[in-house]
């Protein structure tokens, strides 16, 4: 099987799509839940831990089947550089804990300047890691993508946790020049120009692909994606796929594009109609 997801559940600009078009804010998760079975917990990144009382809401919420992919605090990572965080990421896994059976893999996306050199840091991190809260690690310096020995160490380091390397997939996004439209410089601005590097160290391989405007583009760079993922789908492990668009606005039109085409090179339940497309057929 493989989860689809999305950067975010709560989009005002879905309304009409992913989501009808006058309902409320309450309903987002339970729509979105519909259609994809996974979504990145980005908010965890700039905020912390969510209140308790939003944590058991979103657990009445969501069906036994979805997974929310949180990422660490950014105070964890980048301020703290995972130097002394026990206390705090207890305190944060355990806020939480009513979410624990529906957790899908809790992201560690590290500082550009993370270097081969604090690997030591993540090693001892991912070796008090509960067993029982899958987790995932976004690198991004350039040292993890020369194949050279950094990479091999960080590689190693994954496999001997059974922990997957986050996979950035920035091509399509960088794959022509932003000046024709606002959103795309924005984007480009904001995404690290990584290498891609397809490997999987774990059991649930987590690609994060950033969507182009062109849907040919986005067609072209999917394209080897539909072998990979129907190869570790036959090998028994669970990929979960996010995918964006330079400004999310048509991010679930993407995703379900994406999932259509894998579709056709392995067997996979067809995505539920969004809530607007229904609503727009009743007239």
């Amino acid at each position: 099987m493989i989860h689809l997801g999305l950067a975010m559940w709560a989009n005002s600009d879905w309304r009409g799509s992913l989501f009808a078009p006058h309902g409320g804010q309450e309903d987002w998760l339970a729509d979105y839940a519909k259609v994809f079975s996974a979504v990145e917990g980005n908010t965890t990144f700039y905020s912390g831990a969510p209140k308790a009382e939003t944590v058991a809401s979103w657990a009445r919420q969501a069906p036994a089947g979805f997974r929310f992919c949180f990422k660490l605090p950014a105070t964890l990572t980048h301020e703290r550089r995972l130097s002394g965080i026990d206390a705090e990421l207890d305190s944060f896994l355990s806020r939480l804990a009513p979410l624990h059976d529906r957790l899908g893999p809790i992201m560690v996306q590290l500082p550009r300047d993370f270097s081969a050199q604090e690997l030591p840091q993540l090693d001892r991190l991912l070796t008090r890691w509960p067993a029982e809260i899958p987790s995932a690690v976004e690198v991004r310096h350039s040292d993890f993508f020369h194949k050279g020995k950094a990479e091999i160490a960080l590689n190693r380091l994954l496999i001997t946790h059974g922990v997957d390397r986050v996979m950035l997939d920035v091509r399509p996004l960088f794959s022509t020049s932003a000046e024709a439209d606002p959103r795309l410089v924005k984007a480009q601005s904001e995404k690290p120009k990584c290498p891609l590097h397809v490997i999987s160290t774990g059991e649930r391989p987590l690609i994060r692909f950033i969507g182009h405007l062109d849907e040919s583009i986005n067609d072209a760079y999917f394209a080897p994606w539909c072998e990979r993922l129907a190869l570790w789908i036959n090998q028994g492990k669970t990929p979960f796929l996010f995918v964006h668009t330079p400004d999310n606005r048509q991010a679930p039109q993407l995703a379900r594009r994406l999932y259509k085409q894998l579709s056709r090179h392995c067997t996979l339940p067809p995505l539920a109609s969004f809530a607007g497309d229904t609503q727009t057929s009743l007239f």
